[in-house]
């Protein structure tokens, strides 16, 4: 995993726990198939893809509550 897009996307993302879930789940879904959503002329990890996508805006996340009833 690149330091520079880590150190990127967690400027976006403050929450470690939060973008750890966020890209393991993309890397998930680039492993299973899914095509990047950003380009790219190096050979990158999916990790690397992830971060990627998540620095430039590509995704992002929504918290949801549940309340119980």
């Amino acid at each position: 995993m690149r330091d520079d897009y880590l150190k990127a996307a967690t400027a976006i993302i403050c929450n470690p726990n939060i973008l750890i879930n966020l890209v393991s789940r993309r890397v998930k879904q680039l492993k299973a198939g899914a095509k990047p959503l950003v380009d790219s002329l190096e050979n990158l990890d999916s990790e690397d893809i992830a971060l990627r996508e998540i620095i430039e805006g590509k995704i992002t996340y929504q918290l949801s509550c549940q309340s119980e009833q």
